[in-house]
């Protein structure tokens, strides 16, 4: 789907394939990326196993260290700050009403569909269905309708450096995470994260935190030994949800008819959101999807059900 960003909504979105590689740092490593590759492959994704010797072959820039690595070279990258906005232009032109900055204090199911309740406004907005897609927020939008599941906060420490000529290739991971590198194909710079900032969910408040920005960029120019004498020129961080096993829930509520869950998204929610917008449309629209969910459903907890709707902070939108 991005590589028909065009085509879905009208611009490409700096998006290009750069390709990505995981990287092992040790034998038991290797043989976690080769295990992957063959369960992968049976749902069409195409890795390719690299050895040390390959990656200083294709890769000279990369520390010596590690012992190899797994290609997926149809992987790519895209900015972030074009996406989305993108996506509510071409949403507004098929109808759409987006409201910014808008607080929903709360939701409520009933015999025509549900009520949203924003600050401010006195009357209620109306809906046959309802998808909650509230981020970090969203558990607390699923227990308005007593669907009960655990969701924690979790503040990606991101770092970007100053535009430097073209050096590194494919977007750069470590097998069981860690840090992740990329340099953007359209300016430059290389962006890089690594470690937690601090968050809370309440206040509305994020920010990095100096010492795993410190450890971040040691952790680059370790994989990367040519940034060490680049500039780092900001570090963020944001508020995002993680679930206990860094899967998201999507799909429908087990509670109440014509509400779906699409939240917690462990970090990997900008990758994975044309598609799950895909399913969340065919969902909601058809009643089914030819794309399984089995796993993602919040039941997987097995949390208990409650029959309460108190309400939650408020959820920024």
């Amino acid at each position: 789907m991005w590589g028909r960003l065009v085509d879905l909504i009208g611009q490409d979105c700096e998006f290009s394939v750069t390709g990505h590689l995981k990287l092992a740092r040790n034998d038991a490593d290797m043989a976690e990326l080769v295990a992957h590759q063959q369960m992968v492959s049976s749902f069409g994704l195409s890795l390719k196993i690299l050895d040390r010797s390959d990656l200083r072959r294709r890769y000279p820039y990369l520390g010596h260290y590690f012992a190899g690595g797994s290609l997926c070279a149809e992987d790519g990258q895209a900015n972030p700050r074009l996406v989305a906005p993108a996506f509510a232009r071409c949403a507004r032109e098929k109808g759409a009403v987006i409201r910014e900055q808008c607080s929903i204090k709360l939701a409520v199911a009933d015999r025509n569909g549900f009520k949203l309740f924003a600050a401010g406004e006195d009357a209620p907005v109306h809906a046959r269905r309802l998808i909650n897609t509230a981020g970090a927020w969203g558990a607390g939008v699923a227990k308005w309708f007593g669907d009960i599941v655990r969701e924690e906060v979790m503040a990606p420490n991101m770092c970007v450096t100053e535009p430097i000529a073209p050096l590194v290739g494919p977007n750069l991971g470590i097998c069981g995470g860690g840090i992740y590198v990329r340099q953007a194909t359209g300016h430059g710079s290389v962006i890089f994260g690594s470690g937690l900032g601090t968050a809370d969910r309440d206040a509305l408040r994020a920010r990095p935190l100096a010492d795993v920005t410190m450890e971040a960029a040691s952790a680059a120019i370790k994989m990367v030994p040519a940034l060490a004498n680049v500039l780092l020129v900001r570090s963020w961080t944001g508020i995002e949800g993680r679930m206990p096993d860094g899967l998201p829930v999507v799909g429908a509520s087990p509670s109440t008819p014509n509400l779906f869950h699409a939240f917690g998204f462990s970090g990997h929610g900008f990758q994975l959101g044309p598609a799950v917008g895909a399913v969340l449309a065919e969902l909601s629209l058809e009643g089914g999807s030819p794309t399984s969910l089995d796993g993602l459903s919040m039941t997987r907890f097995g949390e208990p059900k409650s029959n309460s709707a108190a309400p939650v902070a408020a959820v920024p939108t």
